[in-house]
């Protein structure tokens, strides 16, 4: 017997969110159409963002449902894996540009000993 770690998402699932919350769930349905809608970025554009940041994010719902929208909206197959890696290459690069934290921390621990003796 095979159980999904995420269950797919159902019209009865948003119904029931809906239900249970409804001015929050109207509130961010109204935020998601106006950042989505046409503006400065086109459709295309939106929706290859919002894949990349559901990868970076990790939200399995969020890669479903914007991977469908973003080639829907024109981008091709190509296009879609090229801001997966965007986002990994982003993911990859803010980890080893952290090391500056940790390389501060061990300078001020060494100033401290240093300092300290």
């Amino acid at each position: 017997m095979t159980e999904a770690l995420f269950p797919r998402m159902t019209r009865r699932t948003v119904e029931r969110r809906r239900a249970l919350a409804p001015g929050p769930e109207d509130a961010f349905r109204g935020f998601s159409d106006a950042v989505f809608a046409e503006g400065a970025l086109d459709a295309r554009t939106k929706q290859l963002i919002a894949v990349a940041v559901g990868h970076a994010t990790g939200c399995p719902y969020c890669i479903r449902a914007h991977t469908k929208m973003a080639r829907r909206a024109g981008a091709s197959d190509e296009a879609i894996m090229e801001a997966i890696w965007v986002a990994a290459e982003m993911m990859a690069g803010a980890g080893m540009s952290h090391a500056a934290l940790a390389l501060a921390a061990l300078d001020e621990d060494d100033a401290r000993r240093d300092g300290g003796s």
